[in-house]
This record gives C-alpha cells, sequence and structure tokens, in this order.
C-alpha cells in the first residue's frame, strides 16, 4: 500500500530540514561521506548544547 504523498510545507519541521539539507548538500556536490563526518561534527554539537541548556532532555536516536 503506497503512503499518501503530503505537501512539504505540512511535513514536521525536522523533515523539512531535512530536505533542505539534502538539497544543500547535493546542489553543492559535497562528497557524502564528507557530509557525514560533518553531520557527525553538527550533531556531537548541538547535542553537547542540548545537554548544557536541559540537561533533563533526551535526544531521539
Amino acid at each position: 500500500m503506497a503512503h499518501p504523498v503530503q505537501p512539504i510545507e505540512e511535513a514536521p519541521k525536522a523533515i523539512q530540514l531535512a530536505v533542505d539539507l539534502i538539497y544543500l548538500l547535493e546542489a553543492n556536490e559535497v562528497d557524502p561521506v564528507t557530509a557525514l563526518e560533518a553531520l557527525q561534527i553538527v550533531r556531537h554539537d548541538l547535542e553537547r548544547k542540548i545537554t548544557a541548556a536541559a540537561p533533563e532532555k533526551t535526544i531521539k536516536q
């Protein structure tokens, strides 16, 4: 069964951001390995900021 197509404007913010990031990386022809390495750095930085601001918050994997 096919999933119904939802306009991107109605998608959750995380999906919208993911689509924008994928477009940015592809449009700039960023090597996928380099992109993943950079995203790991970004994730680590954001997790550190979240923990510092609200230590009780958990981060979805």
